[in-house]
């Protein structure tokens, strides 16, 4: 990711390079509050961004019978604990809804016109909504009812990502197979969350599944593969630990008595859990039933926004991180891969970018990341002083 563009981009150059533009939805964080309270206090944008907070609180409130307020949460700058997991999840959503109302309504911006969007877990329900396909309701009611079990699951996960910098990429079938297993010893489940790279995942594991996945890398390839361990706790959403609670099948249920999703996204929707554009208008449900326990295909989002000649990525959501994260390794990757010229300091690390060089004669669409724009929406609607 360039974070360091010639010039900040412009409400023309964004209008005008919608065409060429992905919205990415970010998801759940340890840290969800980004800088909604200042859109909160906005003069212009404040009554946009509290509709859309006291919507989320109502329909958090009705669903669980407790009483919410997200205004009150963001007027104070306070951060929900893993206990209150559910406030995350409705103040995401509201807050991505929100920032994409105010872009269209005083700058005239629509993500009906971009090539695509897509969203990182919960970000991929904040699509939906965005897109015409769910109702705000629709989308939170399921992972609401849900967020009681998830956040306890977590009290014993952990969260660590598997990489290689090797040349040889990291088998996915491998890894399935390992974590199934160490699964079958009967001690604690583990499985992928997300895949991030060819040559990186996230997993999440019980117990001391991490460590016995630690003990046995070495099995994945002859390379050397890295085991890093996250501290912060992880409902563990999109892998096999949710069916502990049943919470697959008990969406599923929920999702039933939906009464919105019976239409196409009005922007292409590639979906992080079958990896295509893949939603039409009778399988949001089959797709969302799968979300809930498998695997997120972000590098599968990275490398088709690449393909497709995307020139700007538009993070919307909360002091988003995932998403632009991967495109900034993957840009600062391609750039020490391409330059004429190394310092030698530089070209001794060429080797740890092994699978990029690996892969790039068959994607160079990959190296078009170091030239794609991003805009984190909430950043650059504070920054509008023409508003």
């Amino acid at each position: 990711m360039n974070d360091t563009s010639p010039a900040p981009v412009t409400r023309k150059q964004l209008e005008r390079g919608i065409r060429r533009s992905a919205f990415a939805f970010r998801g759940f964080d340890v840290k969800n509050l980004g800088r909604t309270g200042e859109l909160l206090c906005h003069p212009k944008y404040g009554p946009i961004t509290e509709k859309f907070l006291r919507q989320g609180s109502e329909i958090c409130s009705d669903t669980l019978k407790i009483p919410i307020d997200l205004v009150k949460r963001v007027r104070d700058g306070e951060e929900a604990t893993l206990r209150e997991y559910h406030e995350s999840i409705v103040l995401i959503v509201a807050a991505e809804l929100a920032q994409l109302e105010i872009l269209e309504t005083f700058f005239d911006i629509s993500l009906v016109g971009a090539d695509m969007m897509y969203g990182f877990s919960l970000g991929e329900l904040a699509a939906l909504c965005a897109g015409g396909v769910l109702t705000m309701a629709d989308a939170l009611k399921t992972p609401l009812l849900m967020s009681h079990d998830a956040a306890e699951l977590a009290d014993d996960a952990t969260l660590c990502i598997l990489f290689s910098r090797s040349e040889k990429l990291i088998p996915r079938s491998k890894v399935h197979r390992l974590c199934a297993e160490i699964n079958a010893e009967g001690k604690g489940v583990i499985g992928v969350s997300a895949f991030l790279a060819p040559n990186s995942m996230l997993l999440i594991g019980q117990g001391d599944t991490v460590r016995r996945l630690r003990a046995r890398k070495d099995e994945l390839t002859t390379e050397r593969v890295t085991v890093h361990i996250n501290d912060e706790k992880w409902p563990p959403l999109h892998t096999p630990i949710v069916w502990q609670r049943n919470i697959t099948n008990r969406s599923q249920v929920l999702m039933h008595t939906m009464s919105s999703g019976f239409t196409i996204p009005s922007t292409p929707l590639f979906s992080l859990v079958t990896g295509g554009f893949s939603y039409t208008d009778s399988n949001v449900r089959d797709i969302l039933g799968d979300w809930i326990d498998k695997p997120q295909l972000l590098w599968e989002a990275v490398d088709t926004t690449l393909l497709r000649g995307v020139e700007t990525v538009v993070h919307v959501g909360p002091q988003p991180n995932i998403i632009p994260a991967t495109f900034s390794r993957l840009a600062t990757n391609v750039s020490l891969l391409t330059k004429d010229r190394l310092p030698m300091q530089t070209l001794a690390r060429i080797v740890h970018y092994g699978w990029l060089s690996a892969i790039l004669p068959k994607r160079t669409n990959l190296l078009r990341a170091p030239n794609i724009v991003h805009v984190v929406l909430e950043d650059w609607l504070l920054d509008q002083v023409d508003v």
